[in-house]
């Protein structure tokens, strides 16, 4: 799906000390040189990030058919990754398109023949604008004002532009389904932009599973469905998108089969899932629709320093594994936990017995979004723990 040459192109550079997840023993390797050894875990340094082939092609196989079941489009929010490799499964499975939130990103999506991009966000930059309408990507691009809609208008440049709303509280997107009408009026009034739908962002609007919030979604969703009723569109077929990684299911069942559009689920951190956030919110994993998915990510540290019976200090860290929506968690060690963080050491606490300076603890995390970006190059492991793939990532 994507352009093979500059896939493969990926897979020439030779490996040197650039990539911190490669072994001094893979320098001046090209990655299938290098993979053609059969490198294995046990030969990997610390700290490190992986990936469980299995897991994930399980997730991008088991999303890709739960969206075709309930009749849902899926744009996979790329940002999660940023690795046009991964990217390339998602599509070949069967996703409609990818959702990106900034033009840096767009940028990657174009170099590597991305098709169509959702950019998910407010697009408020005429020289953008100029440059996102002269590719061959088919893009889509938010306003939530009528302020932005002058902003792209001016900018002289063909765009499709879909509405997006929200809630008091919530983060972009008109609040409330009248203001939202007013800025497709100024859509429609404009130039040079065509409204192709309407979005929204229920993460915005909801951050957990209870009653309370599972209801703000659905008023969302409502909403959604009320302002996409009421316009005339610019185009054939428009687009009604929303739901990240934990409210898909209710997009579905508000959404899905929406007379005379496309609904489109922007779901991204499914790819690999998580042993924290995800693993409590995922829609499959509590009960209702949605796959069971499976983490796929690992990270691993050394542990560098015993200094108290109930301390343990392992040598990966703030630059290493995420930390903004939950600490990672170690998977081996079940009266253990990470109790805080420095740039490059985790604080292990609690039943430590056994647990020795030069072992390797193992761990499982939370929120891939802010994982894959500490990594410009990731190892994929099969069952046994052999290398047998890497991920480049592109965040800049």
């Amino acid at each position: 799906m994507l352009d093979e040459s500059i896939l493969r192109g990926e897979r020439d550079i030779r490996l040197d000390w650039r990539w911190k997840a490669v072994p001094p023993s893979a320098h001046g390797l090209t990655l299938d040189e290098w993979l053609a050894t059969r490198p294995r875990l046990d030969d990997l340094g610390t700290p490190l990030l992986t990936l469980d082939a299995d897991a994930l092609a399980h997730n991008i196989t088991a999303m890709a058919a739960w969206c075709a079941e309930r009749g849902v489009l899926h744009a996979p929010h790329g940002k999660t990754t940023m690795a046009p490799a991964i990217w390339d499964r998602q599509l070949r499975a069967g996703a409609h398109a990818l959702s990106l939130a900034t033009v840096p990103q767009l940028r990657v999506a174009r170099a590597f023949g991305v098709p169509r991009v959702l950019l998910a966000n407010e697009l408020a930059d005429a020289a953008s604008a100029r440059w996102i309408a002269e590719g061959d990507t088919e893009v889509w691009c938010l306003v939530d004002s009528a302020d932005g809609v002058a902003v792209l208008d001016a900018a002289g440049a063909p765009l499709r532009v879909l509405v997006e709303l929200s809630a008091p509280g919530g983060r972009a997107g008109a609040r409330s389904v009248e203001d939202a009408r007013e800025v497709a009026a100024a859509v429609t009034a404009s130039r040079n932009l065509s409204l192709a739908g309407v979005s929204g962002w229920d993460g915005g609007v909801a951050h957990d599973a209870s009653a309370a919030d599972l209801a703000k979604v659905d008023d969302l969703l409502n909403g959604l469905r009320t302002l996409h009723e009421s316009l005339d569109y610019g185009v054939d077929r428009p687009i009604v998108t929303a739901g990240g990684s934990v409210y898909f299911d209710q997009v579905a069942d508000h959404l899905a089969g929406l007379a005379g559009a496309d609904v489109l689920v922007r779901s991204g951190s499914y790819v690999t899932h998580d042993d924290g956030t995800y693993a409590e919110l995922s829609p499959g994993l509590r009960g209702h629709s949605g796959p069971a998915l499976r983490p796929a990510l690992r990270a691993y540290g050394r542990v560098i320093s015993r200094p108290e019976p109930d301390l343990a200090i392992v040598d990966a860290g703030r630059r290493d594994v995420p930390f903004d929506n939950g600490l990672p968690i170690p998977l081996d060690l079940p009266g253990a936990r990470v109790t805080q963080l420095n740039d490059q050491h985790i604080f292990l606490a609690g039943e430590l017995d056994g647990v020795r300076v030069g072992d390797r603890v193992r761990f499982g995390i939370s929120h891939p979004c802010t994982a894959f970006d500490k990594w410009d190059l990731i190892p994929v492991l099969d069952a046994e723990g052999v290398v047998v793939d890497a991920i480049r990532t592109y965040f800049g």
